[in-house]
C-alpha cells in the first residue's frame, strides 16, 4: 500500500474518531434549549460546521506530521498530549449532554484548550504547517471554554437542582 493511501486512511480514521462523540452522546434538545445562554452563543448548525472543519485540521495536522516523520519519529510526549486531548474532547459531550453536568463540561473544555495549545507548540517540532493547522482548534477551544463557563454560571442554580 502506498504511503499516500496510508495517509488518506489515517486522515479518515482520525477524523472519524474525533467525530465519534457526536454519534455516541446525543444532544437532548429540550434540555439544551431550556438552558440560559449568552446572546453570542453560536447556533447548533454553526457549531457543527466549525467542529467539522476543526476535525479536518486536527486529522490533517496529525497526518502531515506522520507523513514527514512516521509514527516512530514523534515523541511519547506528543502521543500523551494528543491522547489526553482526544479523550477530553470526546468526554465533553458525555459531561454536557449525558450527565448534564455543566461544571464538568467546563473543566473538560479547559483541558481541551490547554492540550490543544500544547499541541500547537509540540507540532512545531514536526511540521510548521501542522502547528499552524492546530491554531484554529486552540482558539475555538478557548472560546468554547469561555462559553461553557458562561452557560454554567447562568444555569448554576438549575445545575445544582437537577
Amino acid at each position: 500500500m502506498s504511503r499516500w493511501l496510508k495517509g488518506i486512511i489515517l486522515f479518515v480514521v482520525i477524523y472519524g474518531l474525533f467525530s465519534l462523540s457526536g454519534l455516541l452522546f446525543q444532544i437532548d434538545p429540550s434540555w439544551y434549549n431550556a438552558l440560559q445562554k449568552p446572546s453570542w452563543t453560536p447556533t447548533g448548525a454553526v457549531i457543527g460546521i466549525i467542529w467539522g472543519i476543526l476535525y479536518a485540521f486536527i486529522a490533517g495536522a496529525f497526518t502531515l506530521s506522520w507523513y514527514k516523520h512516521g509514527f516512530e519519529g514523534m515523541s511519547q510526549a506528543f502521543y500523551i498530549v494528543f491522547a489526553i486531548n482526544y479523550v477530553t474532547n470526546q468526554l465533553f459531550s458525555f459531561f454536557q449532554f449525558t450527565l448534564k453536568d455543566l461544571l464538568l463540561a467546563t473543566i473538560d473544555t479547559a483541558i481541551v484548550a490547554i492540550t490543544a495549545g500544547a499541541l500547537v507548540l509540540i507540532y512545531r517540532k514536526y511540521s510548521r504547517v501542522s502547528s499552524l493547522m492546530m491554531i484554529p482548534y486552540f482558539l475555538w477551544a478557548l472560546f468554547a471554554t469561555y462559553l461553557a463557563f458562561t452557560i454554567y454560571q447562568l444555569n448554576s442554580s438549575e445545575t445544582l437542582l437537577k
